[in-house]
């Protein structure tokens, strides 16, 4: 956990002014400027996996007559998370990266590269390349927003002072780049995203793609690419890719650029994101974007160079444009976390409130394992346990629940997210578990999310619920959500013993009271199969999780 972050400054502040931070260091006899040999640049690739619109690879391919790209599998990332110690890197979101990492050799392969892999600590493996190599002449990264990533930045940025070597830094994990938001400094950031859309969307602009060449610059040939580890070397076993799941897709750059063209210029789905965006069961119901946004293998401004492209070629419509308010979500945690530093980690969260927050280890474990008893909130978990993925409503929906109905420690549902979820993002994990837990970025009080309500309208004839709580499957439509409310008649026709097949609900809710026995809004053929339609009166909510625009849902 990136839990002891200092305040956004974190002496970096030219690196928010100017679009790079370049520092040209005292030369050592192992610097390449103090030597005949070819100059080297080594590209340190992170969270920026991919060949695209990648800055780190645009300069050195201009800056140097030899280049390493180099992914480093640091140990930390794979040990426990910092108060509850679930393993840091679960096995659906390591198995992601494995696929994202091979991909992009296999990618710089074809361009003439190869990407250069170890095992260790990033500042520990650059400086045994620069004192191998003895050529390095610069080493260059995209910089990160929290504490964890930018104590290896500063840690590099001693090494290479050590060894005389240029240290280049970019920005570059955002539609918007930093230097262009409409705001002096980043204490300005709005506290509320709406006001933050407005700004960007109305006084700063997209940078354009960068053209990357087709061909890049060769590795040093004494270097050795190095093995690319499989799950078992992290102790892990490979886990199974279960067909109910909404997201059975790949890691890599050449995935997430087929996802995109499937999804915009294949189906024109994207024309009507807007309306089924809320879906639960299938892959096409959203972009699935997010696990490629998270490891770097799909750029956002080349998601919205696409979308502009599709506009104009196509059609423009509330659904095209909503991608791109998504994107400005993803973008607002980010700069709130370089805002707030590492108060987005704390219990008390950006508002500084004083909330007891429970940690009943009973209660947290009926949550993660999907045994609440309450069928909404027990498919999600259970989804997500099993598949490593959750549907943005979900998400929203069980946050609430451990938080609000529960009372949980947010930090206990984050930290879970973060080891399981493959789309995990460190600001926009954090961020909207304070949203969703009332200490973030919402600018309404006490928002709470109706577990029996949310179910019948977008899980109305309960598909969701019976497939991913099977135990449930004899129960028809929308009263598979509040099997306690059937009598022992019914619950016996279908096979369910409460407190036996399936759990009597740890807490039930008053409000849920006036929803039960209700129509669904939205109730469509029996056993149809594939997402809900959304219901009207809910079009504009539940945008993605990690991009919430929450109303009131009670």
């Amino acid at each position: 956990m990136h839990q002891e972050m200092a305040s956004s400054s974190l002496q970096l502040p030219a690196s928010f002014l100017s679009p790079r931070l370049s520092l040209s260091l005292s030369l050592s006899p192992t610097s390449a400027m103090a030597s005949s040999l070819p100059r080297t640049a080594l590209c340190l690739l992170r969270n920026d996996l991919r060949c695209h619109d990648n800055e780190v690879l645009h300069w050195a391919q201009s800056h140097a007559d030899r280049i390493v790209p180099l992914y480093c599998f640091d140990p930390r990332h794979y040990a426990q998370t910092y108060h509850y110690n679930f393993p840091k890197t679960g096995p659906f979101r390591l198995r992601f990266l494995l696929e994202s990492v091979k991909d992009l050799r296999e990618t710089l392969k074809k361009k003439g590269s190869n990407l250069v892999v170890r095992k260790g600590k990033p500042e520990d493996v650059v400086r045994d390349l620069i004192i191998q190599l003895g050529s390095v002449a610069s080493v260059s990264f995209h910089e990160e927003a929290t504490k964890e990533e930018l104590d290896v930045e500063k840690a590099l940025i001693r090494v290479c002072t050590e060894h005389g070597v240029e240290v280049q830094t970019f920005w570059g994990s955002t539609l918007y780049h930093r230097q262009d938001l409409p705001f002096k400094h980043i204490s300005q950031l709005p506290d509320v995203y709406t006001q933050f859309r407005k700004a960007v969307e109305s006084q700063a602009r997209v940078r354009p793609v960068l053209k990357m060449e087709g061909q890049m610059k060769s590795l040093p040939p004494e270097i050795e690419e190095g093995n690319i580890p499989s799950l078992e070397d992290f102790g892990m076993t490979e886990p199974l890719r279960d067909p109910r799941s909404a997201f059975l897709c790949s890691g890599g750059e050449t995935q997430a650029l087929m996802r995109l063209q499937h999804y915009f210029w294949e189906t024109n789905l994207v024309a009507s994101y807007k309306e089924t965006r809320n879906g639960l069961i299938g892959l096409d119901y959203s972009t699935k974007f997010a696990p490629w946004l998270a490891l770097g293998c799909i750029s956002p401004r080349y998601i919205y160079d696409q979308i502009q492209k599709y506009e104009k070629e196509r059609t423009a419509n509330q659904s095209t444009y909503w991608v791109l308010f998504e994107l400005a979500w993803r973008d607002y945690f980010r700069f709130v976390a370089l805002k707030y530093g590492r108060k987005i980690f704390f219990p008390r969260g950006l508002q500084d409130k004083d909330i007891s927050w429970k940690k009943d280890p009973k209660l947290f474990d009926a949550w993660k394992e999907g045994r609440t008893g309450v069928p909404f909130v027990d498919a999600n978990m259970r989804e997500l346990a099993t598949t490593g993925f959750m549907s943005n409503r979900g998400r929203q929906n069980v946050a609430s629940f451990l938080t609000k109905d529960l009372g949980l420690d947010w930090r206990m549902g984050a930290e879970w997210f973060e080891s399981l979820l493959v789309d995990y993002d460190v600001c926009s994990n954090y961020g909207n578990w304070l949203y969703s837990a009332g200490i973030g970025n919402d600018p309404r009080e006490n928002r709470k999310f109706n577990m029996i309500k949310q179910a019948l309208d977008y899980d109305g004839n309960g598909d969701y619920a019976r497939l991913w709580v099977p135990e449930l499957q004899c129960i028809r439509g929308g009263d598979v959500h509040t099997p306690w409310a059937l009598s022992n008649g019914a619950l016996s026709q279908a096979g369910v013993s409460l407190g036996s097949s399936y759990p009597v609900p740890i807490i039930k809710a008053p409000e849920w009271g006036r929803h039960i026995n209700q129509k669904p809004s939205n109730q469509g053929p029996k056993g149809r199969k594939g997402p809900s339609h959304t219901p009207k009166q809910h079009k504009n909510r539940g945008v993605d999780f990690y991009f919430s625009h929450k109303k009131d849902l009670s």
